[in-house]
């Protein structure tokens, strides 16, 4: 039985990849808004209603690593040791994140981002999941500050954190850049934007907050 589930579940993965291969390819070539779903299951070689098995729209087939990245980062995030920072909780995360993802410079990477860049309504849509990232690195912070959830300042933090890593990855929008995988140090990268961000933090709880003198 595991022998069978195991055969099953790769087969779905390999339907998977078949169809964001073949999304992206006509995305890129087409454009975004000119390629139907119908468009997508013929040149993945399946049927269109087997497309809704696998993602519910055309945006999630784009962003198709988003939900397991995210929950990756939040479990890291609200479930560190005690001691350590949101901000070092995140870097030990983005550290682990870039050693198991050779593929960021790949082809299909800079085809995303050549979608990406072409399709104003992706870029909002990559806006919302950023807003994410951003909400859940602002719960993480909020407990460093000692302050409630949605609270300003830490809300301030996470955003400027994220803006600062998304400055660092930012690709043109023929799909030329490689992000953060083409700086010889990835890493020393990341950490000079997070000691801008761990600055402020320090800043923060040295004072006093509105209203606690």
């Amino acid at each position: 039985m595991t022998e069978v589930t195991g055969l099953r579940e790769r087969k779905r993965q390999r339907t998977r990849e078949a169809i964001v291969d073949a999304a992206l390819r006509l995305f890129d070539e087409r454009g975004f808004d000119q390629t139907t779903i119908a468009d997508i299951a013929a040149e993945a070689d399946i049927a269109p209603r087997t497309f809704f098995g696998y993602f519910p729209s055309k945006e999630d087939v784009v962003f198709d690593e988003f939900g397991d990245t995210f929950a990756t980062l939040k479990a890291r995030l609200l479930d560190r040791e005690e001691g350590e920072t949101a901000i070092d909780a995140m870097r030990a995360w983005l550290a682990s994140f870039l050693e198991s993802h050779e593929h960021l410079a790949d082809e299909r990477s800079r085809c995303r981002r050549r979608v990406i860049g072409g399709t104003p309504a992706l870029q909002v849509h990559e806006r919302g999941l950023m807003g994410r990232f951003e909400e859940v690195l602002g719960e993480a912070v909020a407990i460093d500050l000692g302050e409630e959830p949605g609270s300003l300042r830490p809300r301030m933090v996470a955003a400027a954190a994220v803006a600062a890593l998304t400055s660092l990855d930012s690709g043109q929008e023929d799909g030329s850049a490689k992000g953060l995988k083409a700086h010889a140090d990835p890493m020393a990268t990341i950490d000079e934007a997070l000691a801008f961000v761990q600055a402020g933090v320090a800043g923060l709880q040295a004072r006093p907050r509105p209203g606690h003198s």
